[in-house]
């Protein structure tokens, strides 16, 4: 995995963690949706809704068309294709560790059970 798709990913993932962004992406996954009408779905300011549109923007994971003065939004699945092939990556990574593992503590069992019937 190069430097750029890691900084993605990093970038993807520190978006994601704010649950409020979490909800603002499950909003525009189905549906463009302009930003008032995302504003109205949350208790907080526009500003705050605005930041966090910005955030989910810069890390890729949403797309903004202007209609008239109107801006509205949707998922970028591009994005959310990219964080999933890189957290496949990672899950894939961690079970063959997992694996490797257990077959080298297998390997020591099986040696120690060896040494302990040949004595």
């Amino acid at each position: 995995m190069g430097m750029i798709e890691r900084d993605a990913t990093d970038e993807a993932l520190h978006a994601l963690a704010e649950p409020r962004r979490r909800a603002i992406l499950r909003l525009v996954a189905q549906d463009e949706l302009a930003a008032g009408e995302i504003a109205a779905a949350f208790e907080v300011s526009r500003t705050a809704v605005s930041q966090h549109v910005t955030v989910l923007k810069n890390a890729g994971l949403l797309i903004e068309r202007r209609d008239g003065t109107r801006r509205l939004y949707r998922a970028r699945p591009e994005g959310l294709a990219e964080l999933r092939a890189s957290l496949d990556e990672m899950w894939a990574d961690a079970l063959d560790t997992a694996r490797r593992l257990v077959e080298a503590d297998r390997g020591l069992r099986d040696t120690t059970e060896e040494v302990g019937r040949a004595g």
